[in-house]
């Protein structure tokens, strides 16, 4: 079975992330690609890297013809403004920005600062993280995929919550990001340049994220989340240090069992502990490229405190990977059809 689909804003990072997996995706043709700046240009203008790949070339947004599933790669607030026409475009829709991943207007307009233009659609949408919602995206026709750093906290503290041993709300998540996130969703044509120096802070308190984070561990209760994010000298990915109090004393082995259960059957995730080396810990320079989540953690033997360290691609499962592999569970495909990248090192 082959689709095709389209991406509306296809000349951004992620957008060009999309594109590089969805070329060489063995269930898809890729029709269309927009973009206003490089309408009627080859795409390896915006995308270099994909010199040779495809010949595929921009089309402006107003040539946009009707496809079987759409991706939308559109700056934050884009998606909604213009819902109507791109609901008309297909059955299915992949949404990278933030608007419809939250599902209650309330918390949208105080992480965002403003009304959500459309709150009518946003119980119409299912997160995009498959595993922590792969029964409801099989039923799926509409996705909003989940943030970078919301998907790094989540995968790293979801069986802890789940299994109900978290204090529900002194939990706090530092994550360290690289510099493509500031460019991952910036407006077409207009990319931030990827930067490196000396590490600065990026959002200390309130970021939209952390309402993410809350929602979906909220399972047993109202989660509060306390999360910084802080840039680093690295261009793709992001690592989060989270610091969980338990409920009640368990061992590390017992820690290792919750994680076990829950993701032993999942292709991307991977529990990282080693006992010596340089990698005994996640690392999200060896997953550059790839859409794995790789998951660590240590109990504080002198509290009831478990640190557990996730790392991801951002650009991969904190974006573009997670839409291809959500489109895959939506699609019935195999859930690694076109993300069977192995990551690179050194790098």
């Amino acid at each position: 079975m082959t689709v095709s689909i389209s991406i509306v804003g296809a000349s951004g990072f992620t957008g060009g992330e999309l594109l590089r997996l969805l070329v060489r995706h063995p269930n898809v043709n890729v029709h269309q690609v927009t973009s206003r700046q490089y309408a009627q240009k080859a795409v390896y203008r915006a995308h270099p890297t994909l010199r040779g790949a495809t010949d595929l070339r921009f089309v402006p947004p107003d040539a946009l013809e009707p496809c079987d599933v759409l991706f939308l790669c559109l700056p934050h607030g884009e998606s909604s403004k213009d819902w109507t026409r791109y609901e008309r475009m297909a059955p299915r829709v992949i949404d990278l920005s933030a608007d419809f991943r939250l599902t209650d207007e309330k918390q949208y307009e105080t992480y965002y600062g403003q009304p959500h233009p459309r709150p009518d659609l946003l119980q119409r949408f299912e997160y995009g993280l498959v595993e922590i919602g792969r029964e409801r995206l099989v039923r799926a026709t509409h996705v909003a995929v989940g943030g970078c750093n919301a998907t790094a906290s989540i995968l790293g503290l979801y069986p802890l919550f789940e299994a109900g041993v978290a204090q529900l709300t002194r939990t706090v998540v530092e994550v360290k990001v690289g510099s493509s996130e500031g460019g991952a969703m910036s407006t077409e044509g207009s990319h931030h340049p990827i930067r490196s120096g000396v590490v600065r802070s990026y959002k200390p308190t309130s970021h939209r994220h952390t309402a993410e984070i809350e929602q979906a561990l909220g399972m047993h209760g109202a989660v509060q989340v306390h999360l910084s994010i802080t840039s680093v000298e690295l261009v793709r990915g992001a690592l989060a240090t989270a610091h969980v109090f338990l409920n009640e004393p368990i061992s590390e082995k017992d820690v290792w069992q919750l994680y076990r259960n829950c993701y032993m059957h999942e292709p991307f995730i991977r529990i990282v502990k080693e006992r010596q080396g340089p990698y005994r810990y996640p690392e999200p320079k060896l997953l550059a490229g790839t859409n794995i989540c790789d998951i660590g953690f240590e109990r504080d033997p002198q509290s009831n405190r478990l640190v557990v360290i996730s790392a991801i691609d951002n650009m991969m499962k904190g974006a573009a990977g997670q839409a291809v592999q959500a489109l895959n569970t939506m699609m019935g495909w195999p859930e690694t059809a076109g993300l069977d990248s192995i990551g690179l090192h050194p790098s």
